[in-house]
This record gives C-alpha cells, structure tokens and sequence, in this order.
C-alpha cells in the first residue's frame, strides 16, 4: 500500500480536487483506494455526500482512541463510497479541536499512520487531503506518506508560500532518516495571462527540481464534477484537467515504481 499525501499551508490551491481526482483516475486503473480526509473544513468528506456537522463516526474518533488508550478497527469509521473500490474515512469538525485536546499527549504524530497499518492489505493507494495549517493533523499526514504532492497556484503569494510549507517539512523529517519523494504540481493555472506565466517561470526557477514538468489547467470541468459529487474522472471521461491529471499520474506512479526497483536493488 502505497500513501500520498496532499499537502500546502495555503487554501485554496487545489488540494481537495488532487486528491479526488487522482483517487478517481487509481480506482478507474483498478486499484482499491483510500481517501482520508484530515482537513477540519472536511471539503473531501462534503465532496462525497457527508456533513462533517453531523458524522458520529470519523477520523477524529481515531485521535480521541488513541488518547484513551483504546484499541478499535480503523474499519469502523471507513465509508464506502457508491464508486466500486473507492472509500473514504471523512473528518468531522470535531477534529478542529484536536491541537488543544491531545498536545501534551506523547504518540499524537502517528496515529493515522498506525491506523492506515491495519488496513494496509484491503488498499492499494492512500490519499490523504491535509488542513492547510502547521499542528497534529498536518504532522499525521506528513509522518505517514510515502509520497508528497504539494498544489501550489501560479501566482506570486502562492509561490511565497511554499517557503513556509518546505521549512515545515523539514522540521517534520528533521528525525527521520529519509524524507518522502515531494512533488510541486502548479495548479489552475491559466497561460493567457502574463502573470500566470511570469509566476510559472519563477516557481521553476526557484524550486527547480521539485516542480511537475507539466501543470493543472483552469478547467470548468471540475466545478461540474465537484457540484455531481463525482470525480472528475468518473463524471467525464475526457477534458483538460482529466488529461492533465492523468499525466501527472502516470509520471508519479513511473518515479514510485523506479524508486521501489532501486530500493529493492540496494536491499538485495
């Protein structure tokens, strides 16, 4: 089971429509996929047909078990989706409580990477959809990817942003060994404006290396997919940001398998 996590300190960016449509795209590829929602906002949870408002049943309880010791199957709180091989385990606004409720409880940082432990042999991909601020939820999700995708709009203050989001990242990986594969993938980007392009220019320039070669469109599309509850690649099978996303599937899922080769290369 492979775990990505979508992740950017900025709103707005695109992070819940990465997760959905990418989710999408691996369940249409026929893999069995996991969304977890850990942004209090619960937009991936309201995405498919859930009111964060009124969830007795979500990630928070993981969080509240842990801090009570208690041992319950993340199953419990998995939702089926009514697409075939796709769930999600939604977040209630409960979890906007949780930085106050357990920061002097010791073990708070892995609990959703100990809980995706147990459910490792029903999914084959994890996509996380992480809050857009620095605390227990957005460490959760950094400690337990495998892979990190960081949406970022082509505009200056987006792009400023991002200083923060990688100081963060360091911070979080400072002790361990190796850090997850990140990936910047410029988002809604619209090339008939000047700015767009000139704020494109200067994210490759500055964090060359990290950022997609390619890039998200502005596209109606997701809007529509967004208001049909459905992703994007299940409500139409082609359109700008379907053949976009689709490409930068493709390019993640050739560097996940390329890194796998050479790690089992070095083990054997």
């Amino acid at each position: 089971m492979k775990i990505w996590a979508i992740s950017n300190q900025k709103g707005g960016v695109g992070k819940t429509t990465t997760v959905v449509t990418l989710g999408g795209l691996l369940n249409n590829w026929g893999f069995r996929v996991l969304l977890v929602d850990l942004d209090p906002h619960g937009s991936l949870s309201s995405y498919f047909g859930l009111n964060p408002d009124e969830l007795d049943k979500s990630v928070y309880n993981l969080f509240h078990n842990a801090s009570q010791k208690k041992t319950v199957a993340p199953e419990t709180y998995i939702v089926k989706t009514r697409f075939d091989g796709l769930s999600v385990l939604p977040a209630s606004t409960a979890i906007a409580t949780l930085d106050r409720q357990v920061a002097a409880i010791g073990g708070m940082g892995l609990v959703v990477s100990s809980a995706l432990k147990k459910v490792a042999d029903q999914y084959d991909y994890v996509l996380i959809d992480s809050p857009p601020m620095l605390g227990v939820l957005m460490i959760n999700a950094l400690a337990a990817c495998d892979q990190l995708i960081m949406p970022v709009l082509s505009e200056f203050l987006a792009i400023k942003g991002l200083e923060r989001m990688l100081r963060t990242i360091d911070m979080v990986y400072h002790a361990r060994k190796t850090k997850p594969r990140c990936t910047i993938v410029p988002t809604m980007f619209d090339k008939r404006t000047k700015a767009a392009r000139d704020s494109m220019l200067s994210l490759r320039t500055q964090y060359q290396g990290l950022v997609w070669d390619s890039f998200i469109p502005v596209d109606t599309k997701v809007r529509e997919a967004s208001l049909a509850g459905t992703p994007l690649s299940l409500f139409v099978k082609k359109s700008k940001a379907v053949d976009a996303y689709a490409e930068l599937l493709e390019v993640l899922l050739h560097e996940n398998q390329r890194l796998q080769t050479q790690q089992s290369a070095l083990s054997s």
